[in-house]
């Protein structure tokens, strides 16, 4: 059966975003509730405030995503940067309120759906365009997280993708024969 490319755009967004997710959710089950809301500085964010912000922003840009504004009236955004102290259990919540909305409305979208037009914050994008903008600013979240996580854990960290110095294994190994069981 032949795929359009507008449906295989749609299934690789949804493959991406739920790779990245598990990244996300990695990182998380690694960590504690002190460790969770740990800013690691003055001016840096805690995991738990980029959850409350990942979560506030796809429920806001994914909620009725083909007919309202992206940037929703009820959005309280600089409280998703305030510290509330959510123990891991409310955090996990927060997250898959989230990505449920997101990955939800990425599922139900046609190939018909694509060029239509959208708004965030009133700026005209195409359906295209506002899934390609959220796959960069959900990501780059992500790594953060990853990266907050590995600072936190130390030594106790559970590699995430190819240990340093293990590519040669990782290359000759039976996962990369079958690539595709490497986004799932």
């Amino acid at each position: 059966m032949t795929t359009s490319f507008g449906n295989e755009f749609i299934e690789t967004a949804i493959k991406r975003v739920l790779y990245y997710k598990s990244l996300g959710e990695k990182t998380i089950h690694q960590l504690n509730d002190d460790q969770l809301n740990d800013s690691c500085g003055p001016e840096s964010n805690s995991i738990a405030v980029i959850i409350q912000h990942l979560s506030g922003n796809m429920l806001s840009r994914w909620t009725n995503f083909l007919t309202e504004d992206g940037e929703k009236p009820w959005r309280q955004r600089d409280d998703e940067f305030e510290i509330h102290a959510f123990n891991k259990i409310q955090l996990i919540e927060i997250w898959a309120k989230g990505w449920d909305c997101f990955i939800g409305e990425l599922r139900s979208l046609t190939e018909n759906d694509l060029t239509k037009t959208v708004y965030i914050r009133q700026e005209p994008l195409t359906v295209t365009d506002a899934i390609i903008r959220q796959l960069a600013h959900y990501p780059y979240h992500v790594g953060q997280m990853v990266y907050i996580g590995r600072l936190l854990k130390k030594e106790d960290w559970i590699n995430l993708s190819i240990p340093r110095g293990q590519s040669i294994q990782y290359n000759q190994s039976d996962q990369t024969k079958d690539p595709a069981k490497n986004f799932k």
